[in-house]
């Protein structure tokens, strides 16, 4: 639907969200650093940055440390999320698109064609493109509903 198409106004506040999220990355690692801005369908913006681990595979994405927050506070219900990250020390140089894992997370509580994905550069440099686009033929809970 078009009208649930988030303005230029506010993709860039969700830019500017995810921006300062990533500030907060701890990933020394990897020494890749993401943030993330998630939109509820409320209005809230709950941030995330990316969580590393020396033992790699407990590390967390920042999309999914978003999504986290949100769940365990209750909150199922998105409308769109700004991703952001570069190497370290550079200023964004790059669209960092969500992992596998992530887009899989979203589908869990997202509808494909209407949740909006913001993968950005800048304020101004950015990409907006929906689950589904990024995750086609997707598998979600009703594939597990009977009928």
């Amino acid at each position: 639907m078009e009208s649930d198409r988030l303005s230029q106004e506010e993709i860039k506040g969700l830019i500017k969200k995810a921006i300062e999220a990533r500030r907060k990355s701890y990933s020394p690692y990897s020494h890749y650093q993401v943030g993330a801005a998630l939109l509820t369908a409320d209005g809230q913006i709950i941030t995330g940055c990316n969580i590393e681990n020396a033992a790699y595979g407990p590390s967390n994405c920042a999309e999914r440390t978003a999504f986290f927050k949100a769940v365990s506070e209750g909150i199922c219900d998105f409308s769109a999320i700004a991703i952001v990250g570069s190497p370290e020390g550079e200023e964004l140089t790059q669209y960092a698109y969500p992992c596998g894992v992530c887009r899989q997370v979203m589908r869990e509580f997202c509808e494909p064609s209407q949740f909006q994905i913001i993968v950005a550069k800048a304020e101004d440099d950015y990409r907006v493109m929906t689950l589904a686009e990024l995750l086609p033929e997707s598998f979600g809970p009703e594939n597990l509903r009977e009928e």
